[in-house]
């Protein structure tokens, strides 16, 4: 159960209601760590472009979500598995490749850049470092610029899931994924 009352968008002061109301217009991301962050407006703001990057990075969406939904388990953040799991979906990953990652083992991937993919968001999200041999194996692979866009991406969500967890913030109720 989270652990505050969310802020009524009447309850707001000037500038939380402007970053609101700026966001909603746009059709940006107001649930989930959002409910906490709109205390802060201006670091609001911030993370709601950190989130605009990342969709429009350099990796496909299948890849953005590879790195996220493991970052997302590793940290064990129930809200944000559980809306990512829909979003993975929608991006094209199989069901198994989910339920392996749920379940903490390694998913049968089939290229070698979702692999690796997987294999430096698993080590960035546990050891928060990487070693000489998975860094090299994921440069010559992915090559420099997506690396670096799987590092942003595994951070971000690492922030978006710390968020979560200190506040306890719940999945929402019709989403039908959870943490095993």
């Amino acid at each position: 159960m989270t652990r505050f009352e969310p802020i009524s968008r009447r309850d707001m002061n000037t500038e939380q209601a402007r970053v609101y109301d700026e966001i909603e217009g746009r059709g940006g991301r107001l649930g989930g760590p959002y409910q906490a962050l709109i205390r802060i407006p201006a670091f609001m703001t911030l993370q709601q472009q950190m989130g605009d990057y990342l969709r429009a990075n350099n990796l496909s969406d299948r890849e953005r979500q590879l790195a996220t939904l493991t970052a997302v388990r590793a940290a064990s953040a129930k809200y944000a598995w559980a809306v990512q799991v829909r979003a993975s979906h929608a991006a094209g990953i199989d069901q198994a490749v989910i339920d392996a990652i749920n379940e903490r083992r390694a998913p049968d991937l089939g290229s070698e850049s979702d692999r690796v993919i997987f294999d430096v968001a698993k080590e960035l999200a546990e050891t928060r470092g990487l070693s000489q041999s998975t860094y090299e194996e994921a440069e010559r692979i992915l090559g420099l610029d997506r690396l670096t866009d799987v590092v942003v991406t595994v951070g971000f969500y690492g922030m978006v899931a710390t968020t979560l967890n200190a506040f306890d913030i719940s999945p929402p109720d019709d989403a039908p994924a959870r943490l095993v």
